[in-house]
C-alpha cells in the first residue's frame, strides 16, 4: 500500500548520496516544491475524470489556453488580473461542461470526446497568439498577479500550499462526502449506480467540470509563473499529470484514483526527474521517463483493480452464503432438534457484477 512512498524516500536518499552537494539542499527542495507544483494541480484535476471511470485529455490543451488567455487579457488588454482569473475559472466550468455532455449524452468516448476539444482549445490558443508568444510590455504584470507563484508561505513556495489545499479538498470529498461516493460508484459499476438512484450522468458531467476548474486554476499559475504566453507550454504537461494520477492509484487505496496518492506519484516523479537532470541526463531522458512510468502505472493499476475486484468478489459470496438462503427451503442453518448449525446452507443467490 505504501510502496510507493518508500520509493519517494528511497529515490530521494539514492540521489543525496549521488548529489551530496547540490540535491539534499534547501534551494533544491524549493526548486522542485516550485516546478512540479503545477503537474501537480494538473494531475488533481485529472484524478476526478478518472475515478468516474473517465479520462479527460483536454487538460493539457486548457491549461495552453488558460495560460495565453490570461497574458493576452492582462498584458495586451489591461484587464484587472482578479477579473481574469474569475473569467479563466467560469472558462474552465464551460469546457468541464462540454467534455461531459460529450460523453454522458452524445455518448462519445472519453478518450475521443476530450481529444477533440482538445484540439479545438489548441486552435483557439493558436488564433489568440497567431502562434507567436505574448510578452508583457516595460512595465511587466501586475505584482499581485506574480505573487500568485512567486510569493512563499512559511518560507515554503506558495504553489506548494495550492497543491496541498486541493488535496485536502478532494480527499474531503472523495472519501468523507456523499459526493465522492457517488463518483467511486459509477466508476465501479454504472449499472449499480443507476440501480440504487445514483444520478449517472449528472455525477459525470460534475466530475468534468471539476477537472476544468483545476486545469484553468493551473494555467492562471503558469501564466504568473513564466509571464510569457507560450502557445506550445500546455502540451507538455498532459503526460506528467496523467502518469501522476494512474500511478497514484496503485497506492493508499490500491486500485481506486485517490488524490493522496496522486501527491505520493508526483512526488516520486519530481525527485526522479531532478536528480535525473542534475547527474546530466540527455534531454530525451525525461520523455522517456515519463512514458515508462505511464506504461508501468497503467499496468499497475490494472492488477490493483483487478486484485481488488477479486477480494470484493469473494468477500461478498462469502456473506451471503453466510446469510442468504431459499425461502422456500426455510433456513437450514437453524435445526430443530437444536443440534446446532447444519452444515447445508441453502442456495446462494449468485454476486451481482
Amino acid at each position: 500500500m505504501y510502496g510507493l512512498l518508500g520509493l519517494a524516500v528511497l529515490l530521494f536518499a539514492l540521489f543525496s548520496v549521488l548529489l551530496p552537494e547540490t540535491f539534499p539542499t534547501g534551494t533544491n527542495l524549493r526548486a522542485i516544491l516550485t516546478n512540479q507544483s503545477i503537474p501537480a494541480i494538473l494531475a488533481l484535476g485529472a484524478t476526478i475524470p478518472i475515478v468516474t471511470g473517465r479520462f479527460d485529455l483536454s487538460i493539457g490543451f486548457g491549461i495552453g489556453l488558460a495560460h495565453v488567455v490570461a497574458m493576452w487579457l492582462i498584458a495586451e488588454h489591461g484587464v484587472p488580473w482578479p477579473v481574469v482569473v474569475l473569467l479563466l475559472l467560469g472558462g474552465g466550468v464551460v469546457i468541464g461542461l462540454l467534455n461531459g455532455l460529450l460523453v454522458e449524452l452524445a455518448q462519445i468516448d472519453s478518450f475521443i470526446a476530450t481529444l477533440g476539444t482538445g484540439s479545438i482549445l489548441y486552435a483557439l490558443t493558436g488564433w489568440i497568439t497567431g502562434g507567436a508568444r505574448i510578452v508583457p510590455g516595460l512595465h511587466g504584470l501586475p505584482p499581485g498577479f506574480t505573487h500568485l507563484a512567486d510569493s512563499s508561505v512559511l518560507t515554503v513556495p506558495v504553489t506548494f500550499w495550492y497543491v496541498v489545499a486541493l488535496v485536502l479538498v478532494l480527499w474531503l470529498c472523495l472519501e468523507h462526502l456523499p459526493t465522492g461516493r457517488y463518483l467511486y460508484v459509477v466508476g465501479a459499476n454504472p449499472r449499480a449506480a443507476e440501480l440504487v438512484g445514483i444520478p449517472r450522468r449528472k455525477v459525470v458531467v460534475l466530475a468534468f467540470v471539476g477537472s476544468g476548474v483545476i486545469t484553468a486554476f493551473a494555467g492562471a499559475v503558469l501564466a504568473a509563473q513564466q509571464q510569457i504566453g507560450d502557445p506550445s507550454a500546455g502540451s507538455s504537461y498532459l503526460l506528467p499529470a496523467f502518469v501522476g494520477a494512474l500511478l497514484g492509484s496503485t497506492t493508499i487505496r490500491p486500485g481506486r484514483a485517490n488524490a493522496v496518492g496522486t501527491l505520493v506519484a508526483v512526488s516520486v516523479l519530481a525527485v526522479g526527474l531532478s536528480g535525473l537532470q542534475q547527474e546530466g541526463a540527455a534531454f530525451w531522458v525525461t520523455p522517456m521517463f515519463n512514458g515508462l512510468t505511464l506504461l508501468a502505472a497503467v499496468g499497475m493499476a490494472g492488477y490493483a483493480a483487478r486484485r481488488r475486484e477479486r477480494a470484493g468478489g469473494v468477500v461478498g459470496t462469502r456473506r451471503r452464503s453466510d446469510s442468504l438462503v431459499d425461502p422456500a427451503d426455510g433456513d437450514r442453518s437453524r435445526p430443530t432438534d437444536g443440534s446446532g448449525p447444519t452444515d447445508t446452507p441453502g442456495p446462494v443467490m449468485p454476486l451481482a457484477r
